[in-house]
């Protein structure tokens, strides 16, 4: 359920913001102007993520702020790295999948 929920380019790029800006979340109106979405396509595409526990939301007065569930996050991070390599013990996914320095080639 939780890699379906971020299988959708909407979907990933609002938990990626919440991500991104920390455990303070944002409120629900500054996250729609930073996508650029229509209310009810955020509401939506929010009740997918809440579904899949990767994001939770508290009421403050008429605001809404929702953050992510770096929780549930890390433990989808665990058991992918867990799995990784179909448990091969070499396997080390941080060198494999390391970014490359700006000017380097493959």
């Amino acid at each position: 359920m939780v890699l379906n929920a971020l299988s959708h380019e909407t979907r990933l790029a609002a938990f990626r913001q919440l991500v991104q800006v920390g455990p303070g979340g944002l409120p629900v109106g500054e996250l729609r102007e930073l996508l650029d979405l229509p209310a009810a396509t955020l509401t939506a595409h929010l009740n997918v993520l809440r579904a899949a526990s990767l994001v939770h939301d508290q009421r403050e007065g008429r605001v809404i702020r929702v953050r992510a569930n770096y929780l549930q996050m890390n433990t989808l991070i665990a058991y992918l790295t867990e799995n990784c390599c179909a448990g091969v013990a070499s396997c080390d996914p941080v060198a494999l999948c390391a970014p490359r320095k700006s000017g380097t080639t493959p």
